[in-house]
């Protein structure tokens, strides 16, 4: 029974490993056959490592911030009756937004207002009565006192009537409106917000080291995630006499132009302070970098005879500007590199450059 199972094992084992042998085989043979024929040529786009100048940035990063900004709220307590305004919209100066009831307070003033005109007659009288020596200064003296004491107290109550309408304080845009008719509201209580947002200001900080290139009126450029192809121009028009202890930053304000609404307080900003000067810098079209975890590099074109191929190699990058990223170290002005098509490349392949035809790009960031 033994030597049975013995002898099938056997004969099972031959077959497989026969079958595994000759797919090992073919593969082998397969694997020669495309070593013979060589690897085949990828179609790529090329560009040249350029000398350029650019002008010197410093780069920092900020915030948005409205030239005029408030949460509208009220001064007094009271409950809304109306809502003069919708979100969203754009208020003009002194428009009113919320009108508080105040229905009350008009009627102690008119039981005020009535006080207050009698104590106008009385006091009058006592004035003619005391030119006949009738009334004492002293009394006349009380009856001006009740007199301008009931005014006085007319127009706190005419104060307060008035704070009862909640006006807008300047022109600008109005946000979502956070109350609702018939609410009651306590002092301070935020109804909408306002923001003026055309001119609005940038907050940022730079190092101390800066001050010396820094002055008022100095060009400034930001960048906006909303809006990642355009840069915005606007000028410094403030720089903070100190310097923070603990960063050892300076705090500056730009102002920039906003007439068509696109910047908003609260956006994130990349600045740019144009500080004077040129560099002199070696560029390449953004396409031509693959970026990785473990570095950036590119694929350089050398020949070798007749045929051209491609060998990856790391560079260090930095500034980019209009399509193009500088070159710190790893290649030279007039190098030649693959701008697009590099996923279908590998060190030693084969190329053919193309420029008249637009190629997937291999500038990933990984």
């Amino acid at each position: 029974m033994i030597k049975r199972l013995f002898i099938v094992l056997m004969a099972l084992g031959i077959l497989f490993g026969g079958i595994f042998g000759w797919k090992a085989y073919q593969s082998h043979q397969l694997q020669l056959a495309q070593i013979g024929a060589g690897a085949p040529t990828v179609t790529v786009s090329s560009a040249v490592v350029e000398s350029d100048r650019w002008q010197v940035k410093v780069a920092s990063v900020g915030s948005l911030r409205a030239i005029q900004g408030v949460a509208v709220s009220s001064e007094v307590p009271g409950t809304i009756a109306t809502i003069s305004f919708q979100s969203g919209q754009r208020a003009e100066v002194e428009d009113v937004l919320v009108q508080l009831d105040a229905t009350a307070e008009e009627a102690d003033l008119r039981s005020l207002q009535a006080q207050l005109d009698l104590a106008r007659l009385d006091y009058e009288r006592a004035r003619g009565l005391a030119q006949s020596t009738a009334v004492s200064q002293a009394q006349l003296d009380r009856a001006k006192s009740v007199l301008d004491s009931l005014a006085a107290q007319a127009d706190e109550q005419r104060a307060t009537i008035a704070k009862k309408t909640i006006r807008a304080p300047f022109a600008g845009e109005l946000g979502i409106r956070r109350v609702s008719i018939g609410e009651y509201v306590s002092p301070g209580t935020e109804m909408v917000t306002l923001q003026k947002l055309n001119p609005i200001y940038t907050d940022f900080t730079l190092p101390e080291r800066y001050l010396e290139q820094l002055e008022v009126g100095q060009t400034v450029e930001i960048e906006v995630a909303a809006f990642p192809a355009q840069a915005f121009s606007g000028t410094i028009t403030a720089i903070s006499p100190k310097v923070e202890e603990t960063t050892r930053n300076v705090l500056l304000q730009a102002t920039f132009e906003n007439a068509q609404r696109q910047l908003r307080p609260g956006m994130f900003a990349r600045v740019f302070v144009l500080a004077g000067g040129m560099d002199s810098v070696l560029t390449l079209p953004r396409t031509a970098i693959s970026f990785y975890p473990y570095g950036d590099s590119v694929f350089i074109i050398e020949a070798q005879g007749e045929d051209l191929v491609v060998a990856r190699r790391q560079v260090t990058t930095g500034r980019i500007r209009d399509g193009r990223i500088e070159i710190l170290a790893g290649l030279e002005a007039g190098d030649q590199v693959v701008s697009a098509g590099q996923l279908k490349l590998r060190s030693g392949q084969l190329v053919r450059i193309d420029n008249s035809i637009s190629l997937p790009s291999g500038a990933t960031r990984g």
